[in-house]
């Protein structure tokens, strides 16, 4: 038994007709008859009735056009998922992200995915390192990676995807906290906290521009996140310079301030080079052509 009898038969069974099942079908009448009769020797069983008028459905063959029915529409329903899989619309996104992007892109990472690929499952590992996401990129333990350039190792393929100025961080009641045009000559004296291991854009970030500015920065205490840093800033022990997105973190006792002259940082895409998949290709498409549409308030 295979679909066109199926098909065939349902056919001829919905309209008690052989003629208008033709039509319907664009199958010539011999074609279908021997189909069918193909399909009740198969099956061992008369499926309809026929007579020089009147075709008329058998118990058994009623039996048939109902599983046929539910066949038909399992099958129609596997047509649609295979597509939307090909799409890249359903399926499984294993995310990986830096700890500001956690805090301050990912609900709108989300709504997107949830809005335009409302059949993909997200999972997402949030506050990873740069080169912790490369390792799991290449393993196959994320398919999407959000991180700071350059990449670390080979087989990763980025793409440009959020630029964001650099912060000055300080405490709250430092007694530069309100100073107008505060630049970072006025810290040169000051203990600063940075991001602690071997591979840091945003270390690199602020050393550039501290040296720019005429002064190497004394580095007096470390952490492996924001978060932590923004925690040793509030605690009084150092001044630090973030992306805007540290906003989004909890601030308590900091005071952020804009300062001439210290750049930005990017975040990018990332993905293996030797891996595509329907669902990251499509995940990152997305996030191209509508993260621009709506600058994010930080």
């Amino acid at each position: 038994m295979d679909l066109r009898q199926l098909r065939y038969f349902t056919a001829v069974a919905e309209t008690c007709h052989f003629g208008q099942a033709s039509e319907r079908l664009q199958v010539s009448q011999s074609t279908i008859s021997q189909a069918i009769r193909a399909l009740e020797d198969e099956l061992g069983a008369t499926l309809l009735e026929r007579t020089t008028r009147l075709v008329t459905v058998t118990t058994a063959g009623a039996f048939l056009y109902s599983e046929a029915e539910q066949i038909f529409r399992r099958v129609d329903e596997a047509a649609v998922a295979v597509k939307r899989l090909a799409a890249g619309k359903s399926g499984f996104l294993r995310l990986g992200m830096t700890g500001i992007a956690t805090y301050a892109y990912l609900p709108r990472i989300a709504r997107l995915l949830r809005e335009e690929l409302h059949g993909v499952v997200l999972s997402v590992r949030g506050d990873m390192l740069t080169p912790d996401q490369c390792d799991a990129l290449r393993s196959g333990a994320l398919g999407l990676g959000i991180l700071r350039p350059p990449v670390v190792g080979d087989g990763i393929e980025t793409l440009p995807f959020v630029k964001e100025r650099l912060l000055l961080a300080m405490p709250e009641a430092h007694p530069l906290a309100d100073k107008p045009d505060l630049t970072l000559i006025d810290l040169r004296d000051e203990s600063w906290v940075a991001y602690d291991g071997d591979h840091s854009p945003l270390n690199d970030a602020a050393s550039h521009a501290c040296l720019q500015a005429g002064f190497t920065p004394r580095r007096a205490h470390f952490g492996l996140t924001t978060s932590v840093l923004l925690g040793l800033v509030a605690a009084g022990l150092g001044v630090t310079l973030v992306p805007e997105g540290a906003r989004a973190l909890p601030r308590q006792g900091v005071r952020f301030r804009e300062v001439d002259g210290v750049g930005e940082l990017e975040q990018v895409l990332a993905f293996r080079k030797d891996a595509r998949d329907p669902v990251v290709d499509a995940a990152v498409s997305l996030l191209q052509a509508r993260w621009a549409e709506e600058p994010v308030e930080a």
